[in-house]
């Protein structure tokens, strides 16, 4: 992608002879004063900023300080006359990346450029690596507006900052690991470890090394001293899921660690401390396998402090719209698909469907439509034979439906806009299309652009 240039100065000439220097390589913009400026950056996405100390009867420092404190900041380099090096070195040290003096030499400043957006990529591709976790471990990672994950995220938010036990349930699918990462990463703990033990997958025996380590010859195999997953864990986060499924006897072992935050590894007598956060998730009914005998009351208890229940897909059908949409954008760039639409009676047939494995259906139902599409949409028989099957004759929905898909494309521009600060060019590179179709997109529909 070719990178934008914005150079700010309040002389023509050394604006225009710039400009015809440097756009042959880079998109370049040109502003004479510091509002041109900002009217340039707040439409269009400017990767290096080179600006004048002096704009007339404004002070270039200014606009540095400004442009710095944008959401997707360019790479700055100051202007100045030799008489106002001090000046320039100032600049510097507020957070411009170097300075050349007039008359500009163009050869030096093309080379300058290139180290300065060399670096600026670099540090940006760190940036998005750690979004990227953000992205897919914070709150981001979940789709929809209901009342009903309106309520579960504002519990996250609030139980992330505490030290408090959380039990998270809700039936398979739903996103249980998802928000046990998201508590994890909004909480103090952030920087720590998250180790995630899935309690159903193992035998009692491994089940308990696994949790607390073991020595050597503990028993038969043991070769060698084993550190366990609340060791692991030190400093963050431990999330135990499927927590329904562990036996008694590793159930009193955990209710130690959380009473007296310390444990010993199998076939050890050496206590260690369990510097942990517990997480824990079942899809079973914890209360019921209580009354039944199954499951320790006292260990419910000091699991239960604070319960996230996240609701069935059925439950929260006017986020369908929204879900389905991002898998759509989801599996199109992981197969490598252009940009693909659903069909309002595609549609239809998604929100008539009772959701049996809840999310985690739907994304595979929703790919299945991106591999199996003919053409440009995704109509009723792309989908999975059996979804069409339990929607029924007509796929008549169960209630009005919540969002056309025109609702949809608009609710998905909103947001964009609004975790873009408003951004255009921002907000056009999250939603997967180009910068004119949403310029188009505003055009037809001016009340976005004011929400």
């Amino acid at each position: 992608m070719t990178k934008s240039i914005l150079i700010v100065d309040d002389e023509k000439n050394t604006r225009e002879g710039l400009r015809n220097s440097l756009d042959e390589d880079y998109d370049v913009y040109v502003a004479a004063d510091i509002a041109g400026a900002k009217a340039v950056m707040e439409t269009d996405r400017i990767d290096l900023l080179l600006a004048d100390l002096r704009l007339g009867a404004e002070n270039g420092i200014d606009l540095l300080e400004w442009a710095l404190r944008q959401p997707n900041a360019p790479v700055c380099i100051i202007m100045t006359a030799y008489g106002t090096v001090d000046a320039a070195v100032d600049a510097m040290k507020r957070g411009a990346y170097d300075f050349v003096t007039k008359p500009v030499n163009i050869d030096r400043l093309e080379i300058l450029i290139q180290r300065a957006l060399h670096g600026s990529e670099i540090e940006k591709e760190n940036v998005r690596l750690r979004e990227q976790i953000d992205k897919r471990y914070g709150l981001e990672s979940f789709v929809g507006d209901s009342p009903a994950m309106e309520q579960v995220l504002d519990t996250i938010r609030q139980v992330a900052s505490s030290r408090a036990t959380v039990l998270i349930t809700g039936e398979s699918g739903t996103g249980k690991e998802l928000a046990a990462h998201a508590i994890h990463r909004l909480s103090p703990r952030h920087r720590g470890p998250f180790v995630a033990v899935h309690c159903a997958a193992l035998s009692p025996q491994l089940l308990e090394s696994e949790l607390f380590g073991h020595e050597r010859g503990a028993f038969t195999g043991a070769g060698e001293r084993r550190i366990g997953r609340f060791e692991m864990a030190a400093g963050g986060t431990l999330f135990l899921d499927e927590i329904g499924e562990i036996d008694t006897s590793t159930q009193v072992k955990i209710l130690r660690v959380l009473g007296e935050r310390v444990f010993e590894r199998v076939g050890g007598n050496k206590p260690i401390a369990a510097d942990v956060r517990l997480l824990a998730a079942t899809n079973r009914d914890l209360a019921k396998m209580v009354a039944e005998g199954n499951f320790r009351e006292d260990l419910f208890f000091r699991l239960n402090v604070v319960q996230v229940h996240l609701p069935p897909l059925r439950d929260r059908r006017e986020d369908i719209p929204l879900l389905a949409v991002h898998f759509l954008r989801e599996a199109a760039r992981e197969n490598d698909k252009p940009f693909r639409e659903l069909t309002t009676d595609s549609m239809k047939c998604l929100l008539a469907y009772d959701w049996p494995g809840n999310v985690r259906e739907l994304r595979a139902a929703v790919e299945h439509g991106v591999v199996m599409a003919g053409g440009p949409k995704i109509t009723l028989r792309d989908l999975p034979p059996g979804i069409r099957a339990a929607a029924g004759p007509g796929t008549a929905p169960r209630g009005p439906l919540p969002l056309n898909l025109g609702e949809t494309e608009l609710s998905l521009i909103r947001r964009a806009l609004a975790e873009c600060d408003g951004n255009r060019t921002l907000a056009a590179e999250k939603l997967g299309i180009s910068r004119r179709t949403l310029h188009r997109k505003l055009r037809e529909h001016p009340d976005l652009a004011c929400s």
